[in-house]
């Protein structure tokens, strides 16, 4: 007899929440694999979730979003703090998995007791996410770590997705490579709310800066993203990165800036949940096909035959 989807999700997450990696790292696989057995174990995490402190690290390709991560932790660590890391990475086209192995990047953390680090592929999810990374970060939650470091693959333009997951997002550019404020262009700059020049040693360093702080000085936002330089390798100006991420925690706090963005995180999950079941039902409807046939003979328009996919499902007209 095939096991009942809700068999052991208790035990599981229970195991996790006390501290058990493996069961932790079972239950982040069962949320990558999505399936009937999520559900009971996503259920069972809710209400441990105790609301950590969500780190984003985003930046283009060779800004040195692993190095800076694996700093923090190191930062974090001094202070006491249990550190959860996701990495999202590439996806392998053959497997769906991360391309990047999680411990090849942060060999120093690796048998720390006190940190857990975790590749995700990314799977072709736009924005570099994996639309797996909320239900992780709940289950790090569950899993009593008071700080999540979320770095997300290296994508360019298409790598804002990070601040709705994020408490604080913190932007890495390197100077030199190419357009310094390429990623004021790209839209990147709008979701920053600390701005990182790695590789700070380089000569185009100041000019870079400058640049920043150009784009910092239009921004009219509440909060002025700080700029911060740092030299990853060396740990150079992590001291002053772990100052302003504590400064923009304060700043969240103070200003209720924390909790909206905690609302809008839930209900983003919520919605695209929602949506995507609503969209995998309407993909498979045996009406589509038809639908999709006159459209193409020009003998149906499309809001007329997308009104009549939705009547389908009992839903109301466009």
């Amino acid at each position: 007899m095939p096991e009942a989807p809700g068999a052991g999700a208790d035990a599981l997450v229970e195991r996790a929440h006390g501290g058990d990696f493996r069961a932790l790292a079972r239950v982040i696989s069962l949320i990558e694999d999505g399936g009937p057995r999520l559900r009971p174990v996503l259920k069972e995490l809710a209400p441990l979730a105790a609301g950590a402190r969500v780190v984003g690290l985003t930046g283009s390709p060779g800004a040195g979003k692993s190095t800076v991560t694996g700093a923090l932790v190191k930062a974090f660590r001094e202070r006491g703090e249990r550190v959860g890391v996701l990495a999202v990475d590439p996806s392998s086209p053959f497997t769906g998995g991360a391309l990047l192995g999680d411990r090849v990047r942060m060999q120093d953390h690796a048998t720390d007791p006190g940190v857990f680090i975790r590749s995700m592929g990314n799977r072709g999810h736009l924005g570099g996410i994996s639309a797996a990374v909320p239900q992780a970060i709940r289950a790090l939650e569950a899993a009593r770590f008071g700080v999540i470091l979320v770095e997300t693959v290296g994508v360019g333009q298409d790598e804002v997705e990070i601040a709705s997951m994020a408490d604080t997002t913190a932007v890495l550019v390197v100077p030199g490579m190419g357009d310094s404020v390429q990623p004021a262009k790209a839209g990147v700059m709008e979701v920053a709310d600390v701005l990182v020049v790695n590789k700070a040693d380089r000569p185009e360093t100041q000019q870079t800066v400058r640049d920043l702080r150009t784009m910092v000085a239009l921004a009219s936002s509440a909060w002025k993203a700080p700029i911060v330089t740092t030299v990853a390798t060396g740990g150079e100006g992590i001291g002053e990165l772990m100052r302003q991420l504590d400064r923009h925690w304060d700043w969240l706090s103070h200003s209720g800036e924390r909790e909206r963005r905690r609302l809008a995180r839930a209900r983003d999950e919520v919605l695209e949940l929602a949506v995507g079941a609503v969209d995998g039902r309407l993909a498979r409807a045996a009406e589509l096909a038809g639908l999709a046939a006159r459209v193409a003979d020009g003998g149906l328009g499309p809001y007329e035959a997308a009104d009549e996919l939705l009547a389908t499902l009992g839903l109301p007209p466009l």
